[in-house]
C-alpha cells in the first residue's frame, strides 16, 4: 500500500511540474491567452481572429469596396486684388501681383474611362485640378461639365486600371439605414465615418436650385465635399455636399445629393454636354392664406400659386394666368415650390404635358409644351 501511494505521489508531482512548465512557456497549448512581456509581466490576449472574418458589426468590407474609388481633389487658382489695376492703389502699395489660392475636396470615380463625380463648388473657377488616388497615383483632371443648379461637376482623368464605385439605388433608402461617408476632411487623408440616414427629401435649404438632399449624421467636414455616401454594402448612395454648422465642423447634420440625381446629371453632361431641363416661364410662390385671398382662390388648400407669368413663355402660350394654383404636373402632385421646380425640370422640352390648375372655384387642365431651362449665371455656392 505504501509503494502504491509513493507511485501515485510521484505521478502527480510529475504532472504538476509538466503543467507548470507548459503554462509558463507555452500557454497557447492550454488554450489560455496569458503571455509574458519582455519584462516578465503576465498579460491576457484575445484569440487571433481569421482575417477573412470581420468583427461583428464592422463596416470594413463596405469601406474596402468603396474607398479605393474615392479620390482627393486639390485645386488652385490665381487671385488678384480687386483694385490691383487702380493707378492710385499701385502708387501707394505697388504691384501686388497675383496669389495662388488652394482648394480641397473629394470626388468619386464612377467609370473605368476616368469620369469623376464631385461638387461644382469644389472646382468652380479653378485654373488647375489635381486628383490623388488612394494608391498615391496623381493625375491632372479636366472639367467635362458642371451643373450649378445641383452643385455637381464631372471631371475626367487619363489613368489605367482605375477603381470604380458601384452605383446603388438611393430611392430605396429609408430613414434609419446605416451609411458611411468617405472623403478627405481637412486634408488629413482619406477618412471613413459612419452614421444613419436622418431624413430624406430635404429641400428649401438655400444651397442649390434643385434640392432633394439625403440628411445624415455621419461626420462630414470641410474637404468631404464631393465624396461618397455609401450603404453597408459599399454601394454609392449620394455625393456629400454640405453641412449645417455653427463652428465650421461637423454637428451631425450633413447633406448629400442622391445618386439618382447625380446619375441624371452625369448622363446629360457626358452625352449632350449639358443637363437639359424643362422650363415653363412662371414665378411660383408658396401658397398662403394671404396670397390665396389676394388672387381669389380661397378654396385652394394645396399646390403652388403662380404670381407672375412670362410674356410669350410656354405657360403664357398655354393660357396660364397669375393667380393660378398648380396642384399637379404630369400626374404628380406638387405641394411646394421645390417640388414644382423638380417636376417641371424633369419634363422633356418640346413634349406637351398636363398641368392641373385651381383657378378661382374651378379645376382647369392646361397642356403646356415646356421649353429648355436657361443656363444659370455663375454664382458662389454656399459651402
Amino acid at each position: 500500500m505504501k509503494r502504491l501511494w509513493l507511485l501515485f505521489s510521484q505521478t502527480v508531482t510529475v504532472f504538476v511540474a509538466a503543467y507548470f512548465v507548459v503554462a509558463t512557456l507555452q500557454p497557447d497549448w492550454l488554450g489560455r491567452g496569458t503571455t509574458r512581456s519582455g519584462a516578465g509581466i503576465a498579460l491576457l490576449e484575445a484569440p487571433a481572429t481569421p482575417p477573412s472574418q470581420p468583427a461583428a458589426g464592422s463596416f470594413s468590407s463596405a469601406a474596402r469596396k468603396a474607398a479605393p474609388a474615392v479620390v482627393s481633389i486639390n485645386t488652385s487658382k490665381e487671385v488678384r486684388h480687386p483694385r490691383s489695376n487702380d493707378p492710385w492703389f499701385q502708387f501707394f502699395f505697388g504691384d501686388q501681383g497675383s496669389q495662388a489660392q488652394a482648394g480641397l475636396g473629394s470626388g468619386v470615380i464612377v467609370s473605368p474611362d476616368g469620369y469623376i463625380l464631385t461638387n461644382n463648388h469644389v472646382v468652380e473657377g479653378a485654373d488647375e485640378i489635381e486628383v490623388t488616388l488612394t494608391d498615391s497615383r496623381r493625375a491632372r483632371a479636366r472639367v467635362i461639365g458642371t451643373d450649378p443648379d445641383t452643385d455637381l461637376a464631372i471631371l475626367k482623368i487619363e489613368l489605367d486600371k482605375l477603381p470604380v464605385i458601384v452605383l446603388g439605388n438611393s430611392d430605396g433608402l429609408d430613414v434609419g439605414d446605416q451609411v458611411l461617408a468617405i472623403g478627405n476632411p481637412f486634408g488629413v487623408g482619406q477618412t471613413v465615418t459612419s452614421g444613419i440616414v436622418s431624413a430624406l427629401g430635404r429641400s428649401q435649404l438655400g444651397i442649390n436650385t434643385f434640392e432633394n438632399f439625403i440628411q445624415t449624421d455621419a461626420a462630414i467636414n470641410p474637404g468631404n465635399s464631393g465624396g461618397a455616401l455609401v450603404d453597408v454594402n459599399g454601394n454609392l448612395m449620394g455625393i456629400n455636399t454640405a453641412i449645417y454648422s455653427r463652428s465650421g465642423g461637423s454637428m451631425g447634420i450633413g447633406f448629400a445629393i442622391p445618386v439618382s440625381t447625380a446619375r441624371m446629371v452625369l448622363d446629360g453632361i457626358v452625352k449632350d454636354g449639358q443637363v437639359t431641363r424643362g422650363w415653363i416661364g412662371v414665378e411660383p410662390n408658396e401658397l398662403s392664406p394671404e396670397l390665396a385671398e389676394t388672387f381669389g382662390v380661397k378654396k385652394a388648400t394645396e399646390g403652388v400659386i403662380i404670381t407672375g407669368v412670362l410674356q410669350d413663355g410656354p405657360a403664357a402660350q398655354a393660357g396660364m394666368r397669375p393667380g393660378d394654383v398648380i396642384v399637379r404636373v404630369d400626374g404628380k402632385n406638387v405641394g411646394n415650390v421645390s417640388e414644382l421646380l423638380s417636376a417641371v425640370a424633369a419634363l422633356k422640352p418640346g413634349t406637351s404635358s398636363a398641368f392641373n390648375v385651381q383657378r378661382g372655384d374651378k379645376l382647369v387642365e392646361l397642356s403646356i409644351n415646356p421649353g429648355v431651362r436657361p443656363r444659370p449665371q455663375q454664382r458662389n455656392v454656399r459651402r
